[in-house]
């Protein structure tokens, strides 16, 4: 396989990456107000994140980015394949996320949260000063394997029209019948991106207040 062919699967691995990167990161927050959600003792609220993360936990992630797909057009949404595709991948890991950072937040010292209310904090600065904090740093290794996941996951968005690392395989598949290299180079190309993070999140951990000593 030419060097031209691989470096146009890198070129779309940089889309893969991007939108990769912007979902898992707009997935945070949406998993942290989720996760607010649920402790706010309101019960419509409870419900409410509750059934997001049911139902974006119970339904096939293809089938999410399909939906949304038709049915913002329906609404008189016309949003561009790229935006498509990271509302897509955001709220499918907002909700794996949230369940993620629910082990988090009862692994909380009850100690500090009273400690937090006796000094005068408001629910809010609590949950974010106190709370948010402590449940990423406990949720952190399955934060980052949602991460990978994400990532892996990416390749489904052609289905909305976004060229990235898979969908570029496929093309380039199509006109040069070169099934084999190209697939194969893709997952290498997958394998070094993962690799990668993972690597960066066992760095970060370890950095970390509170991270074991080596």
């Amino acid at each position: 396989m030419s060097w031209k062919l691989f470096s146009l699967l890198l070129e779309a691995s940089l889309m893969t990456i991007f939108v990769s990167t912007i979902s898992i990161l707009i997935g945070l927050v949406l998993a942290i107000l989720l996760s607010a959600a649920n402790l706010s003792g309101i019960r419509p609220l409870q419900w409410g994140g509750k059934f997001f993360i049911s139902f974006f936990r119970g339904t096939p992630l293809l089938v999410q980015l399909l939906l949304l797909y038709n049915l913002l057009p329906v609404m008189g949404i016309q949003m561009p394949s790229l935006a498509t595709a990271i509302l897509g991948l955001s709220l499918c890991t907002a909700a794996y996320q949230a369940e993620n950072l629910r082990g988090g937040f009862e692994g909380v010292p009850r100690g500090l949260v009273e400690s937090a209310d006796m000094a005068g904090f408001s629910p809010a600065q609590t949950f974010f000063h106190i709370r948010v904090p402590i449940a990423l740093r406990l949720t952190l290794p399955a934060l980052i394997n949602e991460a990978i996941l994400i990532l892996k996951a990416s390749s489904l968005v052609s289905v909305v029209g976004l060229v990235e690392l898979t969908r570029m395989a496929q093309n380039l598949v199509a006109s040069t019948f070169m099934p084999l290299e190209l697939y194969a180079s893709a997952g290498l190309i997958y394998l070094v991106i993962n690799l990668t993070v993972a690597v960066l999140g066992r760095q970060l951990e370890q950095r970390l207040p509170g991270a074991p000593a080596k």
